[in-house]
């Protein structure tokens, strides 16, 4: 419901043709500005449970980005792209947008699985509450290193109306090894929950 409906591929074209169900609406990076935390919140939550469906078949995107998320008239998002989708773990390495990879997508001798979609939808969340990935440089290779390397920045520093249970939920995403990130989207997606309907979350501040 929350993923674009592939009807066709024409593999004989000249470029192959791919034909997709029509979105009327916009891209989620286009609309961010002017929604309020929760309308954030709930956006990424819907987008864990649809990554989640796609996780349950054995599928991870890969590539996830506010530009592959679409929002129709009534902000319900859209996931746009499968392009780069695996379930194989040992495939699929630097490839993808740098701004969103996570760090083993940068380490071939590291595994690819559910929990690096988890970081995506960290780092969609961070541009969301912030205007910006994780991770800018003005540079590839730099990117790439503070991918790999440094800690993001707080959001409220970006931002200081972010909730601060919404920014430790978006740095536990964020965290460079995946056994400290949610286990997956629904996980994600539950602590999404608990934040929109004021409870308390179960992750704790990263130091």
């Amino acid at each position: 419901r929350r993923i674009v409906q592939i009807h066709e591929l024409r593999e004989q074209a000249a470029p192959p043709v791919l034909i997709m169900e029509y979105v009327d609406g916009f891209e989620l990076g286009r609309l961010a500005p002017s929604l309020e935390a929760g309308q954030r919140a709930r956006i990424v939550k819907e987008v864990c449970e649809a990554v989640q469906h796609a996780h349950d078949v054995g599928v991870q995107h890969r590539d996830l980005k506010p530009s592959n998320i679409m929002l129709d008239a009534e902000l319900r998002p859209k996931i746009l792209d499968f392009g780069l989708s695996s379930g194989d773990p040992a495939r699929g390495h630097f490839r993808g947008t740098p701004h969103y990879l996570a760090p083993e997508q940068l380490d071939a001798s590291q595994p690819i699985d559910a929990r690096t979609d988890v970081y995506a939808l960290g780092a969609l969340l961070f541009h969301l509450l912030t205007g910006r990935p994780p991770f800018v440089s003005e540079t590839l290779p730099d990117t790439l290193r503070q991918v790999l390397d440094d800690e993001p920045v707080s959001p409220r520093l970006l931002n200081p109306a972010v909730p601060v249970d919404l920014e430790t939920i978006c740095l536990k995403c964020l965290e460079k090894d995946p056994r400290r990130r949610y286990r997956s989207a629904s996980e994600f997606a539950a602590e999404l929950g608990r934040f929109l309907r004021g409870e308390s979350i179960l992750a704790r501040p990263i130091g």
